[in-house]
């Protein structure tokens, strides 16, 4: 919704203060479909060329980003850390029943109490894969937190890879935008025998496309890369948490230790409080009991 807003006030400020200015729109409606058909062709075609077809899916499923916001909600950071709990403390009093949990998630009792969770691939399997790692007796923790963050940031790249590609067409918008303008300065020139009037509307139109390169620029696809890439790393959050809990976890830190860990490492507005946790552990125990 606050994206939505964001775009309405880009719009109303820009335009509306154009119109309180005695500007008239008509010249700047006339110019716009063909000035947008060569800038935003241009940068669609760019586009296109700089990346292969999955990261152009991946970047026009992150789009949508600016309006949903964050994936992760203050209630999985907590749905999280219950999870973890259980499987810490199933893996420490039974190590040979937590196997079935980490090899088969899907069905397993415990994940299934936490469907979003589950339905997150990178969350199961990079659980699994660490507490499979600790299984194997590794001789140094710090070997399996290396390996863990190495991951983490290989995926974080790999899912900033979409702001980059719209970052690189906001920079190079402007520039299409004053393509757009020469090539209506061009068309000016070899009309250069109208009249005043005619001329000055024609290099109105032409100034229409550096007009537009700009606004695209900074007023709409910069804000998206910028929005997309403060959403991709809010979530990255997610997974480190996973990884401050099970690297505790190998360091035989105890059970609660672990999760107080992961909780002091969720981002403020999406910690749960002390009491709050400690009200769903105790009802986890309960239920195991």
């Amino acid at each position: 919704m606050i994206g939505l807003i964001g775009i309405a006030v880009v719009f109303a400020m820009v335009f509306g203060g154009y119109l309180l200015a005695g500007g008239k729109l008509g010249i700047i409606l006339k110019a716009l479909p063909f000035e947008m058909m060569m800038i935003g062709g241009a940068a669609t075609g760019a586009f296109l060329i700089a990346n292969d077809m999955s990261n152009v899916k991946h970047t026009l499923r992150d789009m949508g980003k600016v309006f949903k916001g964050p994936k992760w909600k203050h209630e999985d950071y907590k749905d999280m850390l219950c999870l973890l709990f259980e499987l810490i403390r199933l893996a420490r009093a039974n190590p040979v029943a937590i196997e079935e949990h980490i090899e088969a998630p899907e069905n397993s009792s415990i994940f299934m109490k936490y469907p979003k969770i589950l339905g997150d691939s990178e969350a199961v399997n990079l659980i699994g894969d660490t507490m499979r790692s600790a299984s194997m007796n590794y001789d140094d923790p710090h070997q399996v937190e290396e390996v863990l963050e190495k991951r983490i940031e290989a995926n974080l790249n790999h899912a900033l890879h979409s702001s980059h590609a719209l970052q690189t067409v906001a920079d190079g918008l402007p520039a299409l935008g004053i393509v757009a303008a020469v090539l209506g300065v061009i068309k000016t020139m070899a009309s250069i025998d109208q009249p005043p009037e005619v001329l000055g509307k024609m290099i109105g139109g032409a100034l229409v496309g550096t007009f537009l390169g700009v606004f695209l620029a900074y007023g709409l696809v910069g804000p998206f890369s910028a929005k997309v890439k403060a959403v991709v790393e809010e979530d990255g959050h997610f997974y480190q948490l996973i990884r401050e809990v099970l690297v505790a976890n190998l360091y035989n830190h105890s059970t609660n230790i672990c999760i107080e860990v992961g909780r002091q490492n969720t981002p403020s507005h999406c910690r749960p409080s002390f009491n709050d946790l400690e009200e769903a552990l105790k009802a986890l125990k309960q239920e195991a009991a």
